[in-house]
């Protein structure tokens, strides 16, 4: 998603030592204020957050190194603070998230509100720990509202076996939102290359074997260096514990290879069009085209930086990423920009099957049991997920960011024009357009997106769409981490991540073959395996009962 800019936050400091007798009167009245908001029940047909707006600021773990953005000091964050009371402190982890996240929940120091990725395993841990709040209890005790406001498909698939809910998740679509939003909906998976060196190398065809090295070994001659520094033919995602995005789901999903196949979740690693592509990338490490640091040196940061000085010829990457760099880019010179093309597919040139926000979403939000207060925790949760709360989130406020327009609600000219020319600019002086991301519903805010067609990414997400795929079905498959099967998964794809590197680095197809046959069978001889297979295939066909039933919500 369209997460551009993110970090720490400051929340609201102590009474000064010049305190005054007008400040003391303020802080009676806001108590006064709060002490009756306690004593209103509340209702299902109003926002619980309007019968308190006094001060209150909460801590709210974010579980990304790179998330940087701040509360306060912008149009948007002030003016939600101004109308809920409510400011955050952001924290993240300043190194390893999960190392951070861990360390926490060993200690029971969770923050008021956490999010992080749906797919990492703390969140079960987290639940399975008594260390979150039950949402739909809190809503049932403070806040009936988040009932109304909250999508049930979402509710419905978030349900744990126990019946709570405990966490809300961003950037979700439920079949539903496919059948009425389908052509709208873009992926973040894309082949990108360098405009100015692509059109150079006379547009070549990137989606065969043959023509992806060759692509590659030609702008490596015609353009050996970039400013000075040597050019990168290829570039991926980092290489982590758990293997590489780049060459696992994107290429699987760029080649269209099925997930299950009649019925019977498939081992996409196996496929024989994935090999043979796996080997392509072999061939392009073995002829200097894919250099040391694309293994070593690919974290984030490193590459943000390397990408804005244009040393990619191509890359397999998710393009919001480096939305904010290009942009830049097309600022200096709208030619050396990346630009979306088509890349690796199978035999038959199948259309790739990208993967597109599902029911599960990207993040999910988990409300502490160390919250400080559990019901204005709630009614901002429900707040923030509501179409009020993202409008203000997006557009900000009325007057100063946004007005009706022709109708519409929409940014004031000036506003999208910094938008679009300058997002840094723009985070900082107005904070919207989702700089706040946690609880952004991507299809409330086609209601408020007009002119958001400004180069380049306008080319970039048209290139997805129609290509565009849910796949939430194959979500949440992973067993319970604690359990034999999710210990052996864990075995599995940490042997899987350690393979990797080694098949592409290999000095033959011959010994890549060898290679990956040894892989094979350490995992299906592995004594959980059957027990592993079997839990994964439940878990799908659960969610595709599940779907079911979503559906008809």
């Amino acid at each position: 998603m369209m997460c551009w800019t993110l970090a720490a936050c400051y929340g609201n400091t102590g009474t000064s030592s010049n305190d005054t007798a007008e400040n003391h009167t303020k802080s009676n009245a806001n108590l006064m204020q709060a002490g009756a908001a306690s004593q209103t029940k509340p209702s299902p047909d109003e926002p619980a957050w309007k019968l308190d707006t006094t001060p209150i600021t909460f801590d709210w773990y974010i579980n990304f190194d790179w998330f940087t953005s701040k509360w306060g000091g912008n149009v948007v964050s002030d003016y939600i603070t101004k109308k809920t009371g409510v400011s955050l402190n952001f924290i993240m982890p300043a190194g390893d998230a999960s190392e951070k996240l861990n360390t926490m929940m060993a200690a029971r120091t969770l923050p008021d509100f956490i999010t992080l990725g749906w797919y990492e395993d703390a969140v079960l841990k987290m639940i399975k720990g008594d260390m979150v709040l039950p949402l739909n209890k809190l809503a049932d005790q403070y806040d009936p509202y988040f009932i109304k406001v909250a999508d049930p498909a979402k509710l419905s698939w978030y349900t744990q076996a126990d019946g709570n809910v405990y966490g809300y998740p961003n950037a979700s679509s439920s079949p539903t939102d496919y059948q009425k939003y389908g052509q709208f909906i873009t992926s973040n998976q894309t082949f990108v290359v360098r405009k100015d060196m692509y059109e150079a190398l006379g547009k070549p065809d990137m989606s065969t074997p043959e023509g992806f090295l060759s692509a590659l070994k030609a702008a490596k001659e015609k353009f050996p260096k970039v400013d000075g520094k040597p050019l990168i033919p290829i570039g991926l995602h980092e290489f982590t514990e758990t293997g590489n995005f780049s060459l696992d789901t994107y290429l699987q999903n760029f080649l269209a290879i099925p997930q299950q196949k009649n019925g019977k979740l498939y081992d996409r690693r196996s496929d024989p069009t994935y090999l043979k592509w796996l080997k392509v990338f072999r061939q392009a490490n073995e002829d200097g085209l894919m250099p040391t640091d694309v293994y070593i040196d690919e974290k984030r940061l490193e590459k943000d930086e390397k990408i804005s000085q244009g040393r990619y010829f191509a890359m397999l990457y998710q393009w919001s990423d480096f939305t904010e760099i290009n942009q830049a880019l097309y600022q200096k010179d709208p030619n050396k920009v990346y630009i979306a093309i088509d890349g690796p597919a199978n035999d038959v040139h199948d259309a790739p099957t990208l993967a597109g926000n599902g029911v599960s979403g990207w993040t999910v939000t988990l409300i502490s049991k160390n919250v400080k207060d559990k019901k204005r925790a709630i009614a901002f949760l429900s707040y923030l997920l509501s179409e009020e709360g993202n409008k203000d989130l997006y557009l900000g406020e009325k007057g100063i960011t946004y007005d009706t327009i022709d109708g519409k609600d929409q940014f004031l000219p000036e506003v999208m024009h910094l938008l679009n020319t300058d997002r840094k600019a723009f985070d900082s002086k107005y904070g919207g357009s989702y700089m706040y991301w946690m609880l952004m519903d991507t299809n409330m805010n086609l209601a408020w997106m007009t002119g958001m067609d400004a180069e380049p990414a306008k080319q970039i997400a048209d290139w997805t769409r129609g290509k565009t795929i849910s796949m939430t079905e194959f979500d949440n498959l992973d067993p319970d981490p604690t359990t034999k099967e999710g210990i052996a998964e864990d075995r599995n794809i940490r042997l899987w991540a350690e393979t990797l590197p080694k098949l592409l680095m290999s000095k033959s197809d011959a010994e890549f073959d060898q290679l990956f046959t040894e892989f094979m069978k350490s995992i299906t001889e592995d004594p959980e395996y059957g027990a592993l297979v079997a839990s994964r295939q439940a878990a799908y066909e659960r969610n595709v009962q599940k779907l079911k039933s979503v559906l008809n919500q």
